[in-house]
């Protein structure tokens, strides 16, 4: 499973409904923005876990975190807070605003939705993100590493590695 799936889930995702009533759009219109906003996020991440102590800070994050609710409670994603921690979030996995209005303004052109209503939805998306990760990780069997997870998350293609995904989505990202 990658992180598109994870965060779009089955048709009757609760999250995905939930954010389309809150912005007055349908569930297809929300995952057509997680599809073109997922990828940027999943390369963040990448890149983030692959620094010194980036990995061992996400594992803490997921670990001691409430981030689960937002999977559990889809109505939290119409809280304040939640838009908070979703902004702390894209500040991690993105690092500026400016790369955030960049990506909204990409998935806008792609979607045909405001990239208003898209850096509205950035927050939310992220955090949904961190509670979807939290719920993976969680739900992992004991064998498995916290790392094994989140590689297979990012192995769009399912090739074993995440290295080629990453660079397509980078490429993707950067608009070449």
């Amino acid at each position: 499973m990658n992180l598109i799936d994870l965060l779009a889930g089955s048709q009757n995702n609760p999250a995905v409904t939930q954010l389309a009533r809150q912005f007055g759009l349908n569930p297809e219109q929300i995952r057509d923005v997680i599809g073109q906003v997922a990828p940027a996020l999943g390369q963040g991440l990448a890149r983030n876990t692959s620094a010194a102590g980036g990995l061992d800070s996400l594992i803490n994050a997921l670990q001691k975190g409430s981030h689960s609710r937002y999977v559990d409670q889809p109505d939290s994603l119409g809280q304040a807070d939640t838009v908070q921690d979703g902004n702390n979030i894209l500040g991690h996995i993105l690092g500026s605003k400016d790369i955030s209005r960049a990506l909204a303004g990409r998935a806008g052109a792609s979607t045909g939705i405001s990239p208003d209503i898209i850096k509205q939805l950035l927050p939310l998306i992220a955090s949904l993100a961190m509670g979807s990760l939290s719920k993976q990780t969680t739900n992992a069997p004991q064998g498995n590493q916290i790392s094994d997870v989140l590689g297979s998350l990012l192995d769009r293609n399912r090739d074993g590695s995440a290295l080629d995904d990453l660079i397509g989505m980078a490429g993707k990202f950067l608009g070449r």
